[in-house]
């Protein structure tokens, strides 16, 4: 009885959540009439960029140097410094409780929001790269050709990384860099669709996902069962996707619905209007997605370590609502340098996230000998922020 109250809850919100949004977000009939539309009201030819958007009504910054949509990376940025909080602060009595994993059952704490808040930002990009391609009027194919290398290069990255820390071969590891990867690539790949078409996807996705946790059966075990020892992911990753180094494969599904219901929301932040009415906008979203999450979480709670749906539409939702709030500062001149320390980071943030990895035995484990906590990990912090300054100030962008 409760999974079927609960269905119908989450059906209903998504009715009112798409309805909802299709109308505020004026969604097109093609995806090629809203890039024309976007050229027209801009009165001359610019290249709009994942990472490189030059649109005015937009909320970026414009100059004669390259424009950065400041919000997106300043979000983008906050996840990556609580990424090297959180991998390099350990795990000892000295760690605070927000920069470590919630454990099984503890809920969600502020360090299990930084890599979906990161995938997050990686689906409002598409829209972005997506529009600058179609203002060239390139082939389809390039688009896909682009798509695929750039998967490429992150599954390459990932393996690299994943084979150095664990000092074996490791090809088909699904880490953070692969999970990215092969989220964005179905992201960009589905971002072809309608925006319902794509909202509907994830939430089947994510509903799905929650059905094979609660109702697939575990051999030996409990159907439903959903403790740290006994769930269907952890039985799954154990005796089949484990055994052909696919562990964690299963969080592909959650993670491309986060990023798809993200490409709707790069949609609202790219459609021409008032910022005032995006940000209040993105506002009522991430609302709305928070409170589906908190009813789902009633069938299934909050979990980082397997991507309940609960989660995901928690992360999403909260991710939301930063881009409103870094969007209103970003809008407003007084107060919009606030968000320097975070856009510097954000500008170049796969760098910042593989750079600090690398040099990680190097630099931060010799000086775990001598200091710990708080004193062992700021210099760390500070040290690859003045390096991403570096590089933000000569227009440097590591793009893959």
């Amino acid at each position: 009885m409760l999974w079927r109250v609960t269905s119908a809850l989450l059906l209903s919100n998504l009715n009112v959540l798409a309805s909802f949004i299709i109308n505020m977000a004026g969604f097109r009939m093609a995806q090629r009439n809203m890039i024309d539309m976007l050229a027209k009201t801009n009165g001359s030819t610019q290249n709009l960029k994942a990472d490189n958007v030059s649109v005015s009504n937009v909320g970026l910054i414009h100059s004669s140097k390259p424009s950065r949509f400041v919000a997106l990376d300043a979000l983008r940025g906050l996840a990556i410094i609580l990424m090297l909080f959180v991998n390099n602060f350990g795990r000892s009595a000295e760690t605070p409780v927000q920069l470590r994993h919630a454990g099984w059952g503890e809920g969600v704490h502020l360090a299990d929001l930084a890599f979906p808040w990161f995938l997050f930002c990686v689906g409002v990009a598409i829209p972005f790269s997506a529009a600058g391609f179609y203002s060239k009027n390139e082939p389809q194919w390039k688009f896909d050709l682009r798509v695929m290398r750039r998967t490429l290069i992150l599954l390459a990255i990932g393996a690299i990384l994943d084979s150095m820390w664990d000092r074996r071969l490791e090809l088909f590891s699904i880490g953070v860099l692969q999970t990215i990867a092969l989220a964005y690539l179905v992201g960009s790949i589905i971002y072809e669709l309608h925006g319902y078409r794509r909202l509907g996807i994830a939430f089947v996705g994510l509903i799905a996902y929650w059905f094979m946790i609660k109702y697939m059966p575990i051999p030996g075990g409990h159907v439903g069962a959903f403790s740290e020892s006994e769930n269907f992911i952890r039985h799954l990753n154990s005796n089949y996707l484990g055994q052909v180094g696919l562990w964690n494969a299963t969080r592909i599904i959650p993670a491309a619905s986060l990023v798809l219901i993200s490409t709707f929301i790069g949609d609202v932040v790219i459609r021409k209007d008032t910022d005032l009415r995006k940000i209040f906008r993105l506002a009522i979203i991430g609302g709305i997605l928070v409170a589906m999450g908190f009813v789902w979480s009633f069938s299934l709670p909050f979990n980082k370590w397997v991507w309940t749906p609960s989660y995901v539409l928690l992360s999403a939702g909260t991710g939301v609502f930063l881009l409103a709030i870094f969007h209103f500062i970003s809008v407003g001149k007084k107060y919009s340098g606030v968000l320097f320390p975070f856009v510097v980071f954000g500008s170049n943030a796969i760098l910042l996230y593989v750079l600090p990895i690398l040099s990680k035995g190097l630099i931060l484990s010799p000086l775990h000998i001598y200091i710990h906590g708080w004193i062992g990990v700021v210099p760390f912090v500070v040290f690859w922020w003045l390096v991403a300054w570096f590089l933000y100030q000569r227009r440097l962008f590591f793009r893959v």
